[in-house]
């Protein structure tokens, strides 16, 4: 599984560059229903800056910005960072924004108890093992302040596409040229060991429909 998940990583790094060069700014300037959520959930508990993992072109990291916070952008795709970086002095807030490129699979370049809250909408669900996943949500809790914030979405095990196309073991199937790991609710529970679940809600998104959970979980002071 590891030389399997090493490719299917690398596939995906080329994918992301290949779309976003080709498609710039392709999910659009207005922010995900999740981000919108999750700027409200920050702002409730008074966090002020916030770590967005897998952030793409920026639009939901640039709407984060716009709401006041201050935005640290990661993602693999250095094209899709230049283009959130363009976006940020267009829109006038690039002096709220910075940008790192980063893969989950590797520890995060920040210090411990660093940022209030972490936003990744869709990135666990990518063609990580779950050992990666576990280690990433580790990582994310090593530079969460406590009481620190983590709202993220994933595809999950009731979706229509689980189960379809190409599987390459540990709840991960490749359908039309692109990996998913669908989450299983269990996943979810041993993920928030440790942390308050504060909420684990469903909802859908595009065209097939993916169905996906919208967790909010919190670090104890």
């Amino acid at each position: 599984m590891a030389d399997d998940g090493q490719e299917l990583g690398e596939a995906q790094r080329a994918h992301w560059q290949q779309t976003y060069t080709a498609h710039p700014g392709m999910y659009g300037e207005q922010p995900s229903a999740p981000a919108v959520h999750a700027a409200a959930v920050f702002r409730a508990v008074g966090a002020t800056d916030v770590l967005e993992l897998g952030a793409g072109h920026g639009r939901d990291a640039l709407y984060f910005a716009r709401e006041g916070f201050t935005v640290r952008a990661t993602d693999f795709s250095p094209v899709g960072l230049e283009q959130l970086r363009g976006s940020a002095r267009d829109q006038g807030v690039a002096g709220r924004v910075t940008t790192v490129v980063h893969d989950v699979r590797e520890p995060l370049p920040l210090p411990d108890d660093s940022v209030d809250a972490v936003f990744a909408h869709m990135l666990l669900c990518m063609a990580l093992s779950t050992g990666e996943i576990h280690a990433a949500v580790g990582e994310i809790r090593r530079v969460l302040r406590p009481g620190g914030v983590f709202v993220y979405t994933v595809r999950h095990t009731g979706d229509a596409h689980y189960g379809a196309g190409t599987s390459h073991g540990d709840d991960i199937y490749e359908h039309g040229g692109f990996a998913v790991h669908f989450f299983p609710r269990d996943l979810v529970e041993a993920l928030a060991d440790g942390w308050s679940l504060e909420e684990v809600h469903a909802f859908e998104e595009g065209d097939l429909p993916r169905r996906l959970w919208r967790i909010t979980q919190t670090l104890p002071r």
